[in-house]
């Protein structure tokens, strides 16, 4: 889909960011005044970044505790190491840095010095998937396969400014290690912070519907509740899924709607390879049901510079590629 089409009054190059979200609010920087908010009431909470404090939101927290917080300069090997030598002290360390510098450099010392023993390491990453046009040395295509892998690690992909600012403090309250990619900046909020609220480890119901099921992570439940509302046009009623948290995985949530509609497909800003969909995958593979399943997300391939619309048509991650996807999936039943 390389040039521009109308498809039901947006065009499928359009960013779904544009598409979607004209009347929704922003938050500047969630995380880092989430941080600041936990660290307020928690003493041993520290931040680390490795040269990209600004980057990551964690500058505020600098500002406000000069004194707990620890620039590593560009060494995200050591960034690790001295998060995970805090945690055996008794502290509890925010380390942020981008998903490509965390997941494919410091690798080894993830799992060894972190997860293996269980360390109370907050690994926060910027740049998650497609955010980014800087090209495939800063896109975290892989980092969720990656960290999934790992025995004793936590994995989160929130939606939103909301879904950041909660589990902020909820991972600050829980003992162990924890992946978590942020949006940072102007986030927009996507869930009503009035009546949503993140549990680790649950997936959340967000619409309801009789035809098929859309099970999404990350920026991309964004793009799934637009899709439902443009496939009610059409008479297609469609269920939405979160899944904010990868690791553990709510397969009770995801089994309950697959049997409902007997057709799903997942949506995330991720290689199609060990993420959303390849969990939802197995969870279903498992269970011994028999579903029509389809994945959306980033092909098997390093992505190019661009845009981020453009390289979000490019790669399939529009909310017209969700919708085409949708009733191609749901033809197949006929």
């Amino acid at each position: 889909m390389n040039n521009p089409q109308t498809h039901r009054g947006f065009t499928v190059a359009m960013s779904v960011s544009e598409a979607v979200t004209e009347a929704l609010t922003t938050v500047e920087k969630p995380f880092g005044h989430a941080l600041i908010a936990v660290a307020r009431q928690n003493p041993n909470v520290v931040g680390l970044t490795a040269d990209l404090g600004k980057y990551t939101d964690i500058d505020i927290f600098g500002q406000e505790f000069p004194h707990r917080y620890f620039q590593m300069g560009m060494a995200e090997q050591n960034l690790i190491g001295v998060a995970a030598g805090l945690s055996r002290v008794g502290y509890i360390p925010f380390a942020t840095t981008y998903c490509v510098f965390a997941t494919r450099r410091a690798y080894d010392f993830i799992a060894v010095d972190i997860a293996l023993g269980r360390a109370n390491v907050k690994i926060i990453a910027g740049l998650p998937g497609l955010t980014t046009g800087y090209g495939a040395t800063h896109q975290g295509i892989d980092d969720l396969a990656l960290m999934r892998a790992i025995p004793n690690m936590v994995v989160i992909d929130p939606c939103d400014a909301t879904e950041i600012q909660q589990v902020v403090p909820a991972i600050a309250e829980y003992g162990g290690p924890v992946y978590m990619r942020i949006l940072r900046g102007q986030v927009k909020q996507v869930l009503d912070p009035k009546t949503y609220r993140f549990e680790l480890g649950k997936a959340k119901l967000l619409r309801q519907g009789r035809d098929l099921t859309l099970i999404s992570t990350g920026l991309m439940t964004q793009q799934a509740l637009q899709a439902a509302d443009l496939l009610k046009q059409d008479g297609i009623e469609a269920t939405v899924l979160h899944v904010p948290t990868l690791k553990p995985l709510d397969q009770d949530a995801i089994i309950q709607v697959a049997e409902a509609t007997r057709t799903v497909l997942t949506l995330e800003n991720h290689s199609v390879l060990g993420g959303l969909g390849s969990a939802v995958a197995e969870t279903l593979c498992m269970a011994g049901l028999s579903v029509t399943l389809a994945k959306i997300g980033i092909p098997d391939q390093f992505v190019e510079c661009g845009s981020i619309p453009y390289l979000t048509d490019k790669y399939g991650l529009s909310t017209w590629h969700v919708i085409q996807t949708a009733k191609e999936i749901l033809s197949r039943r006929k």
